[in-house]
C-alpha cells in the first residue's frame, strides 16, 4: 500500500481514537462562531449551527463506516450463497439465479439504492436494506463465476469419488478458495457504498439530523459555498481521501492475489 494512503488511514485512526479519549460533542453550538474559518477551538471552522466541522467529520465518518460494514457484510453472505448454489448445482438452478443477477445487474445499483430508499422513510435501517438491495449482485456473479472454475478442479473430484457429500465440498474446498477474490471485491464494494451513503444522504433519504453524515454536510455545505468555502473543501476532501485510501487498500490485495496466483501455478 502506497506512503500516502497509509497516512490518511492513519490519521483517520488518530482521529476515531481523540474522538473517543476526549469525548467530543458532534452537536455542542458556539453561535458566536457560527460558519467560522479555522482556528484554535476548531481546527476546520464551524457549521452553519457552530458545531464544530472536525468532530462532526469523525463522527459521519463512524455513521458512514458502521452503516457500510452492515451492508457490505450482509450483500456479502446472501451474494455468496446465491452464487456458490448457482455454480456448483448448476442446471436450472444457475439458470434461473443468472437470469436474475442479470436483471438486478441491468440497473446501476445506485439507481436501485435511490428507488428503494425512496419508498420507504429516513434511517439507518432502511438505509442499510437500500444498499443491500443492489450490493449482492457483485458478489453473486464473482461466487458464481469462481465456483465453476473450482468445482472442477482435480482435488474437487477426488474429493467427490472418495464419496464427500455436497456439503463437505462446498465447505472445504469452494468456501476457502472463494476467500482472497471476495476480500478483494469486498475492499472496492466499501468504496462505492461510502460513495453510495453519502449520495443518499444528500438527498436527505440517509442518516437524519442532528446525526452526523457526509452527505447531509455536503448538502448543508453547499448553501454557504460563496461565504466560507471551507465547509464544502474539508467535507469534499474527507470523503475523497477516504475512498482512496480504501481504493489503495483494495489494490493492494488484488496486487497480493496476482503473486500468490502466479507462485502457485510455478
Amino acid at each position: 500500500m502506497n506512503k500516502i494512503a497509509l497516512i490518511i488511514l492513519m490519521l483517520w485512526i488518530f482521529l476515531v481514537i481523540a474522538r473517543f479519549i476526549f469525548n467530543w460533542d458532534a452537536n455542542e453550538m458556539v453561535f458566536d462562531e457560527i460558519l467560522s474559518s479555522p482556528n484554535k477551538h476548531a481546527w476546520l471552522g464551524r457549521d452553519d449551527y457552530g458545531r464544530s466541522i472536525l468532530t462532526r467529520l469523525v463522527d459521519g465518518l463512524l455513521n458512514s463506516l458502521g452503516i457500510v460494514l452492515i451492508a457490505t457484510f450482509l450483500s456479502s453472505f446472501f451474494g455468496i450463497m446465491i452464487g456458490i448454489v448457482a455454480g456448483y448445482f448448476g442446471g436450472r438452478v444457475d439458470q434461473f439465479i443468472f437470469y436474475f443477477i442479470n436483471l438486478f445487474m441491468s440497473f446501476p445499483g445506485i439507481l436501485l439504492a435511490i428507488a428503494f430508499a425512496a419508498m420507504l422513510s429516513p434511517g439507518k435501517l432502511n438505509l442499510i436494506m437500500a444498499l443491500f438491495i443492489g450490493g449482492w449482485v457483485a458478489y453473486a456473479r464473482l461466487a458464481r463465476s469462481q465456483t465453476l472454475i473450482c468445482k472442477n478442479n482435480d482435488y474437487v473430484k477426488a474429493s467427490r469419488s472418495m464419496g464427500s457429500g455436497d456439503i463437505w465440498i462446498l465447505k472445504k474446498h469452494i468456501l476457502p478458495s472463494l476467500q482472497t477474490p471476495l476480500l478483494v471485491e469486498g475492499t472496492y464494494s466499501v468504496a462505492g457504498l461510502i460513495i453510495a451513503e453519502a449520495s443518499l444522504s444528500f438527498l436527505g433519504l440517509g442518516i437524519q439530523a442532528p446525526e452526523a453524515s457526509w452527505g447531509a454536510m455536503m448538502r448543508d455545505s453547499v448553501r454557504f459555498l460563496l461565504v466560507s468555502p471551507h465547509y464544502a473543501i474539508f467535507v469534499g476532501i474527507s470523503i475523497m481521501s477516504l475512498v482512496y485510501c480504501i481504493n489503495a487498500i483494495g489494490d493492494f490485495l488484488h496486487k497480493y492475489w496476482d503473486i500468490q496466483l502466479n507462485h502457485d501455478k510455478r
